[in-house]
């Protein structure tokens, strides 16, 4: 019997589990997408490379990578509510960091590190165990299409209030003022308290960390699973990181890049919940693959007209339908394979895969730009990854794993 097959110990409504988990998300991604606003304030005032900043931002999605696993234990273990709490206090002390760092090493602990394991802890991994643990599988993928829209929902709100707190306050002061904003997140989290976590580890389960982890790293879906997500992980943060320079650099104004990026994130709601939507009547795999080809024909279409406010515009509206809208559809794979009694944990190794996909896109972006002058070469390579991504999903097979007896590896696993 697959544990997929399951009903979650429902102790949250639907509606208090979405209203707080989804502006959980909306903070905690909200912010970060708006983070390339700051690298020419940032570089320009401390008199570093772009290529510092950039290998910050690099080792922050590598950071959230590495800290998502733990993060994913410890929410499947002792609930999501002390991960969010830890997670928006470390949110606070890396944007205070990120501020008043004086050299770049220091600004790489803060607005890499710290952050990194901050947004680890109030993102997708631990929102959508709980989704898990308190929505059936009949409404899973929507829900996750709901969380998932709300951190687009957060880019769109958060990116233009941003850039207005750097041009009105400076961008020291608009850092500290969102690390104020961050701690919203401890109250919100009290909605994501779940009763069976309320007096510390869960019983006994079915399968070790150990038994799941060998499962799903030796079922060849969840390899292709990750080796997709490190696509999606290399194009986004590329775009969203080094797009407002890469536009200023042809000549556009700043506000371009930020309407752009507010579009992207205004689209992404819309495409976010669809395929959250479309996961419960088609098969993922599809979506995932239709989505990745279409970034790529989107990227080499962007790249191939003339340069122009409207493009750009038309580009992050596209985009923005494709932003994340890989995150319902991979996640919700994964809990229909191998049921939800460790899903955050799972999701957050497939989330490593992501931010490693993160970690090469920001820091390629400024590495080849600081070498070439350009960041040519940075999108051909997006684009390449992208026919990769839609071919490696195609063959995942999203049927429940069959387990003998409980906690033992399927045959042909």
């Amino acid at each position: 019997m697959s544990s997929s097959t399951l009903s979650p110990a429902k102790t949250l409504s639907m509606l208090q589990l979405l209203a707080c988990g989804a502006a959980i998300v909306t903070l905690s991604m909200g912010i970060r997408h708006g983070f390339g606003l700051w690298l020419q304030p940032i570089t320009q005032a401390q008199g570093w490379t772009r290529e510092t900043f950039a290998f910050a931002l690099a080792v922050q999605n590598l950071a959230w990578g590495v800290f998502g696993i733990f993060a994913g234990m410890a929410a499947d273990r002792f609930g999501a509510f002390r991960v969010v709490v830890v997670g928006a206090m470390l949110y606070a002390l890396g944007l205070v960091g990120m501020a008043l760092s004086p050299t770049g090493l220091l600004f790489t602990l803060t607005a890499g590190v710290l952050i990194g394991a901050a947004q680890a802890g109030t993102t997708y991994a631990v929102i959508y165990g709980v989704i898990g643990r308190n929505i059936s599988a009949d409404k899973r993928s929507w829900a996750m299409g709901v969380a998932a829209a709300a951190g687009s929902f957060g880019q769109f709100l958060m990116v233009p209030v941003e850039g207005f707190l750097i041009s009105g306050l400076g961008w020291k002061e608009a850092l500290l003022a969102l690390s104020a904003a961050v701690l919203l997140m401890v109250p919100l989290a009290l909605g994501l308290r779940e009763k069976s976590f309320a007096g510390g580890p869960t019983a006994r389960r079915e399968q070790t960390i150990a038994q799941a982890l060998r499962e799903a790293f030796k079922y060849p879906s969840f390899q292709l699973l990750m080796a997709g997500y490190f696509v999606c992980g290399f194009q986004v943060v590329f775009i969203g990181v080094h797009m407002p320079s890469y536009l200023k650099d042809k000549g556009l104004s700043p506000q371009v890049a930020s309407y752009a990026l507010a579009l992207i994130g205004l689209f992404n709601v819309f495409g976010t919940y669809a395929a959250g939507a479309l996961g419960q009547r088609i098969a993922k795999r599809k979506i995932l693959t239709t989505i990745y080809l279409s970034r790529s024909i989107v990227i080499a279409v962007f790249l191939a007209a003339p340069l122009s406010p409207a493009s750009v515009y038309i580009f992050a509206s596209l985009m923005g339908l494709l932003w994340l809208s890989t995150i319902p559809p991979t996640n919700a794979v994964v809990a229909q394979i191998f049921g939800i009694q460790h899903l955050s944990m799972l999701g957050g190794f497939v989330f490593f895969s992501h931010q490693i996909g993160s970690f090469m896109g920001v820091w390629l972006g400024g590495y080849l730009y600081d070498r070439t002058g350009s960041y040519d070469i940075v999108w051909y390579i997006a684009i390449a990854l992208g026919v990769f991504a839609a071919l490696v999903n195609l063959p995942v097979r999203e049927a429940p794993i069959y387990r003998a007896s409980p906690g033992k590896l399927p045959q042909g696993a």
